[in-house]
């Protein structure tokens, strides 16, 4: 909802061409953190980043030794590639980060103050945002009792650690919004995106890649597979992402419905994966229920 549509707004401006390699935009990304040379890392483009085909991994736990912003974006960046770019899908935080960074330096920006003004303000998004106030917190479901990093509950701040060693804004993680304003913007691209996108980018960013071949990945969305967690009603067209603690948004324009999820699966110590069975059964009965009316 954030990383992705900033980058539609920023191509639809003429600011990102998704071919450009990442070097272009973050050049610290040229050299990992081995010491060597690694020529490959010069063909890993935007359109990468956003496919999750850029050869990133999907995780490193980052604040483990960069503890500030800037330490961790360039962590990031630095990050070895473990696959040759554009040969294997693999969801990539990493691959996020950077391009949130890409992102923040194409706009002069950053993600959070460019998507309230641009995205969520226009929308009539009133409590979609990052970093909620103190206030705001009690109202949210926790998600995490910390024993590690951050020894404390973890309610109203972000789940995601490298996201909270950058100061809660993330290109990976940190957006918190009620089921009502995720509703909001699903109703927006069903819509066609006005006043925000324009149809035609929709149209580039949410058609499923064509390589590799077995990817189910577009910019920055994700569609159904045969095994889907979107369960099996979802038109081939529809597109959607998951959140790691236990949120999910599929959108299906052919069918004109989207469906939001959002729970604290992660609570108490993450370790319940019971959100697995529960996504494909939750939104098959929302659609059995529709079909019934």
């Amino acid at each position: 909802m954030a990383t992705t549509s900033m980058a539609i707004l920023l191509y639809q401006r003429g600011l990102l061409d998704v071919e450009v390699p990442v070097v272009g935009i973050v050049p610290e990304f040229a050299d990992d953190s081995s010491g060597t040379s690694d020529q490959r890392r010069h063909e890993v483009t935007l359109r990468m980043l956003l496919a999750h085909t850029s050869g990133l991994p999907a995780h490193l736990p980052l604040y483990e030794r960069a503890r500030t912003r800037d330490e961790l974006t360039r962590s990031a960046a630095k990050t070895p590639l473990t696959k040759p770019p554009g040969t294997e899908v693999e969801y990539s935080d990493i691959g996020f980060i950077v391009l949130g960074e890409a992102l923040t330096r194409l706009a002069d920006e950053g993600l959070d103050t460019f998507c309230q003004r641009e995205i969520f303000g226009p929308l009539g998004m009133a409590h979609t945002g990052f970093n909620p106030l103190a206030e705001q917190r009690t109202s949210i479901p926790p998600t995490l009792n910390d024993q590690g990093f951050r020894p404390r509950v973890i309610q109203g701040e972000v789940n995601d650690d490298n996201a909270a060693a950058m100061g809660g804004i993330a290109g990976h993680a940190g957006l918190f919004a009620p089921a009502e304003d995720l509703a909001c913007f699903a109703q927006t691209l069903l819509d066609g995106g006005a006043p925000v996108f324009r149809q035609e980018s929709l149209a580039i960013f949410t058609k499923r890649e064509l390589v590799p071949a077995e990817t189910t990945r577009t910019l920055g969305w994700d569609t159904p597979s045969q095994t889907s967690l979107a369960g099996k009603y979802f038109s081939p067209g529809s597109f959607g992402h998951l959140g790691f603690t236990g949120t999910s948004l599929w959108i299906d324009a052919e069918r004109q419905i989207s469906i939001t999820l959002l729970t604290n699966r992660t609570w108490p110590d993450g370790k319940n994966i019971g959100i697995r069975q529960v996504r494909p059964e939750f939104h098959d009965a929302v659609r059995e229920s529709l079909i019934r009316l």
